[in-house]
């Protein structure tokens, strides 16, 4: 899931300001917290009550859409819409809200939160934690199930550095575990530090520049392609 955090209710106020009819836009996509038609009319309330303490109306309709970053999905929920109002405000992570400004053209997006990192939800000590960082490039099979570039500060591949003590890192001031011990120490319970004592590489930065691309179909398409050949 990506975690996101809302901005302060002032800065998105502040992006708003000129426009009198604005729809809030939820999503019920994967971004966590969840920001779904409850939390996009919460924060309808909120940037009313704003607007009124500068003697202005604002006119506001909270809606919310299955997954933003979707275009077919985004364009025929918001669509309808669109004529009705001066601006949009997305509470979707930032996917979503260049995908609305992509989609819908006659209209600006604004966005309501920050997107931080990919990470996963552990209830029972309330917090999220950066699992992924999408490189393009998995090697966990190797370590464990434990990123090491996720989780290493230093994006180390081949083992801890020098800077870890009694099991935790130095970034962040010895209060977060090393991610290759942890690695070690999950793989030697399943006896396979051979995986651990294994060699990689530098980096390919290719595969995770900026922008990213990928065909969908383009594997499927090519099979299909193939098969007709064989029968012609």
């Amino acid at each position: 899931m990506i975690i996101t955090q809302l901005k302060d209710i002032n800065e998105i106020y502040e992006l708003i300001k000129p426009y009198n009819k604005i729809l809030i836009a939820g999503c019920d996509g994967c971004s966590q917290p969840p920001r779904s038609i409850n939390e996009a009319k919460v924060l309808g309330q909120l940037l009313e009550l704003k607007a009124r303490t500068e003697g202005k109306d604002l006119k506001w309709k909270a809606i919310t859409v299955l997954r933003q970053c979707d275009d077919r999905i985004a364009a025929t929920t918001v669509r309808p819409f669109v004529e009705e109002y001066e601006a949009i405000v997305s509470l979707a992570c930032g996917l979503g809200v260049v995908m609305m400004n992509k989609i819908l053209t006659s209209i600006l997006t604004f966005p309501a939160q920050n997107s931080h990192f990919g990470g996963t939800q552990y209830n029972s000590e309330n917090n999220f934690i950066e699992m992924c960082e999408t490189c393009g490039d998995c090697i966990i099979g190797e370590t464990g199930g434990v990123c090491p570039r996720a989780g290493c500060a230093k994006h180390l591949s081949n083992g801890p550095c020098g800077g870890m003590v009694d099991s935790m890192c130095e970034v962040g001031g010895y209060t977060i575990p090393c991610a290759w011990v942890r690695m070690w120490e999950r793989l030697k319970e399943f006896n396979r530090l051979d995986l651990f004592k294994k060699y990689r590489g530098p980096r390919d930065f290719r595969l995770s520049t900026s922008p990213g691309y990928m065909e969908i179909y383009k594997e499927y398409t090519n099979e299909q392609e193939e098969k007709k050949e064989g029968k012609e």
